[in-house]
């Protein structure tokens, strides 16, 4: 039988949430621990999931698959592809949804949370309901799409069976309470227990939680000489690992730290650093391993600052934790790292363990795919810009993309295929496509371009691109003209910002091109944008809009429900970061 533990102090919880669910448990699991589930009636409930890059989808699935296994009767939905109108009729709905940008709901979500939110929106009295949200505690907006679906929802009246969980980046803990406790509530004191793997992710082959060691092929620079960036083209083996992709996935990568770094970190920790700790992986490890391989050294958040306040007395970190305003923990935390909190506000730390245990786990790092799986059979290719910059007198570089551009062939890297059925190519290859990625958001339509050309398809493809100079930063150049030469990619407009006074970007590009851009969308064009989702893809988003309206003669409101057509029907995708 699957022991069910007691919540943990350390559970996203607040203490009365965690004393009334250790109340719950006790009051409704067996001696062993069990799930206890009723043997009548099969209990309806509703999956809603809305995913940006495919982990809300991932969950939902895998409650769906735990669900039959027991006495419930599930059904699972695409957040934007939901009825509305039978919303007030739910009698169990459980909603696991993403977050992404500055606290913005997923784009699969976007309607059904404007809608919501509106006066249109029915009492929900009679409706039971409980949200697992996923969200990434170094953004500000933590989490912000599941705190507001879930206070809406019980502001419509509906009963909140369980309390909401906000889950971090590594979410299976939260998810894995979140879960059972859902289970629990929902069928409580029966006779059929649920089996010991039914609450465990089922993995076959390689995966997150066991990558596989893909050896790199080669590596080179995209930028040529004198540019201000550097973009790196690697190609990884899949050789012997069973992996499998589509066009439009991305690779997870497991990265290490820099031992420079970390080695300049350890001289500053006021403990015995020449020692052993627990590893993740099992068994012992050096704390200096430890630190390369398994925690995040760089990354700050309003969380690991609250614990290293505790720990340190500095008059400025605890004025900033008990302000609690979210304007001044984001200006601490820019440019800075862990380095800066050792160095610059000292902590005390028993010793290496009490150390560890205010730092997150060193997390992987998603890259969209740059390559399709029919024009490079065995292979996965990326397209990674290295992060570098300079803060407070001190050269920074990001975790990952440092790390992949420090391999040298030969070398491997731990690496799993993270499957995004939100970022898909039409199944129709004689539907036309427009793209939109600048920068190394080129990186999912070079894939795009190459299994067009590989499955000989006969929709027409236009590409929008863009960077600071054409001389150093058309990324792909060559290929780009061979894919124009041999007729797979039909227009190619370019937007090299920096190569003349005024700066001029993809949006741009599109607003002067929109009277074609409005045909190919009446022509049953997808449209699909990758890159940076703050600032690109927001202003992608409005010069769409724009374009919408002033060749299809659209006021701002018709513009805005046709871009909701083109959401709901898969004809505008978005891989954004």
């Amino acid at each position: 039988m699957s022991t069910i533990p007691f919540v943990p102090d350390d559970a996203p919880f607040t203490p009365e949430q965690r004393l009334w669910l250790n109340r719950f448990f006790a009051a409704n699991f067996s001696a062993a621990g069990a799930v206890n589930v009723s043997a009548g009636p099969a209990i309806p409930v509703t999956l809603l999931y809305a995913s940006q890059t495919g982990n809300a989808e991932t969950l939902a699935k895998k409650l769906m698959k735990d669900l039959k296994k027991s006495n419930f009767l599930p059904t699972i939905t695409d957040i934007a592809q939901y009825d509305t109108a039978k919303l007030a009729t739910e009698k169990n709905l459980l909603i696991i949804t993403s977050t992404y940008g500055d606290g913005e709901p997923p784009d699969s979500a976007l309607a059904f949370h404007q809608w919501l939110h509106s006066d249109a929106s029915p009492s929900l009295a009679g409706v039971k309901f409980s949200v697992l949200a996923l969200g990434d505690t170094t953004y500000p907006d933590f989490c912000q799409c599941g705190i507001e679906f879930d206070t809406r929802f019980a502001a419509l009246g509906a009963e909140r069976i369980y309390p909401r969980v906000d889950c971090d980046v590594d979410f299976d803990p939260g998810y894995k309470t979140w879960s059972q406790g859902v289970m629990a509530v929902l069928a409580p004191g029966g006779v059929t227990t649920v089996a010991p793997t039914a609450l465990e992710q089922e993995e076959d082959g390689y995966s997150k939680t066991r990558p596989f060691p893909s050896r790199l092929l080669r590596q080179y620079n995209l930028n040529t000489a004198g540019a201000e960036k550097q973009t790196q083209h690697l190609e990884f083996s899949l050789e012997g690992s069973s992996l499998d992709y589509q066009v439009g996935d991305a690779l997870g990568v497991v990265p290490h730290n820099d031992e420079t770094l970390v080695d300049e970190l350890l001289g500053h920790l006021p403990f015995n650093t020449k020692t052993d700790v627990a590893s993740p992986d099992g068994g012992e490890i050096s704390l200096r391993d430890a630190l390369i391989r398994h925690y995040d050294i760089r990354t700050l958040s309003n969380s690991l600052i609250e614990k290293w306040q505790a720990r340190s007395g500095s008059p400025f970190l605890r004025s900033l934790v008990q302000a609690n305003d979210k304007k001044a923990y984001q200006d601490f935390i820019w440019g800075r790292e862990l380095i800066d909190l050792i160095i610059d506000y000292p902590a005390d730390f028993g010793d290496a363990d009490d150390f560890l245990a205010v730092l997150r786990k060193l997390q992987p790092r998603l890259y969209s795919i740059s390559s399709s799986p029919k024009a490079h059979p065995g292979e996965v290719h990326l397209t990674v810009g290295v992060v570098k910059y300079r803060s407070l007198g001190r050269d920074r570089a990001g975790v990952c993309s440092s790390f992949l551009a420090r391999l040298a062939a030969g070398d491997t890297s731990g690496v799993y295929i993270h499957h995004n059925n939100a970022f898909r190519m039409p199944e129709d290859n004689s539907t036309p496509l427009i793209m939109v990625g600048p920068g190394t958001g080129i990186a999912p339509f070079r894939a795009f371009l190459e299994e067009r050309s590989a499955t000989n398809a006969t929709g027409k493809n236009w590409l929008f691109f863009g960077n600071p100079y054409r001389a150093t930063d058309f990324l792909y150049e060559e290929q780009l003209e061979k894919f124009v030469s041999d007729g797979v990619l039909h227009r190619l407009d370019t937007a090299f910002s920096r190569d003349q006074a005024k700066k001029i970007y993809v949006q741009d590009r599109m607003r002067e091109q929109g009277a074609d851009l409005w045909k190919w969308l009446e022509n049953g064009a997808a449209f699909y944008v990758c890159g940076d989702a703050n600032r690109m893809a927001k202003d992608v988003d409005q010069a769409l809009h724009d374009v919408i309206s002033e060749h299809g003669k659209k006021s701002p409101e018709e513009a805005a429900a046709y871009v909701a057509q083109l959401k709901k029907y898969k004809r505008y995708q978005r891989d954004v970061y």
